[in-house]
């Protein structure tokens, strides 16, 4: 049997996307791997929500390109997404998740089985049945992660996963995304939490005014970053 298709490594090569006479991003090369997660940061505007479109494939860049293992177009494991603020079906929790479980593939009770685990990996068990639209921000952003998990993605692409949210909610929504990159998902996450960054990356992609500035491990990149620009962030300087 032929192994599946991967959708890693996913490789930016000179990438700039321009959109209304704005420059989005000015020739990125960057390559995301198996392995640890990977912070997208930088100020506002830096283009972190752009580069994930991008390695989601829902934008085409305007120049460069993007492949997927090797690829001109995703496919393969595939990719989800989940973007700060997540969209809930007028539907219980339980029926927003099952919703993107795969059509084919499971039988009736493998889907039941797959719902179950996911409810229960995301604490969402005891909600299941309360409709989705009801729920708090972090219940919200919960019910998301399990949704994009639910098709066993390769590559996890987060947009400020806890932005707004309190202490509480934050650490709920981090072991759900530590848990994901420890069975083998590939995470990517823009965030401007920097203690987020630092508990959960691996390695950080610095990003200012549309242009690459740093790719680093994280221990590297926290202690000792390279350039004065990455420095200043960290400080929490005004970085333009």
């Amino acid at each position: 049997m032929r192994a599946p298709l991967s959708s890693l490594p996913i490789v930016f090569d000179a990438v700039s996307v321009t959109a209304a006479g704005t420059h989005m991003l000015h020739a990125v090369s960057a390559t995301l791997r198996p392995g640890a997660p990977t912070a997208v940061l930088g100020p506002n505007g830096a283009g972190k929500t752009t580069l994930l479109r991008l390695a989601m494939g829902l934008m085409p860049p305007s120049r460069g390109s993007v492949t997927w293992g090797g690829r001109g177009e995703p496919g393969g494991a595939g990719c989800a997404i989940v973007f700060q603020r997540p969209a809930m079906l007028r539907r219980s929790v339980s029926a927003n998740v099952a919703f993107a479980l795969p059509r084919s593939g499971l039988t009736r009770g493998e889907r039941r089985d797959r719902l179950a685990h996911l409810l229960d990996l995301t604490a969402l068990t005891a909600l299941a049945h309360r409709p989705a639209r009801r729920l708090s921000g972090g219940e919200q952003q919960r019910v998301a992660l399990a949704r994009a998990l639910a098709r066993a993605p390769e590559v996890l692409l987060l947009d400020e996963p806890t932005n707004s949210l309190d202490p509480a909610a934050t650490r709920s929504v981090e072991a759900i995304i530590a848990q994901a990159a420890a069975s083998g998902i590939k995470v990517v996450m823009a965030t401007h939490d920097l203690g987020q960054a630092r508990r959960l990356a691996g390695n950080v992609l610095f990003l200012v005014d549309g242009r690459l500035i740093e790719q680093a491990p994280a221990p590297d990149f926290f202690v000792t970053p390279a350039s004065e620009k990455a420095a200043a962030f960290l400080r929490g300087d005004i970085v333009e």
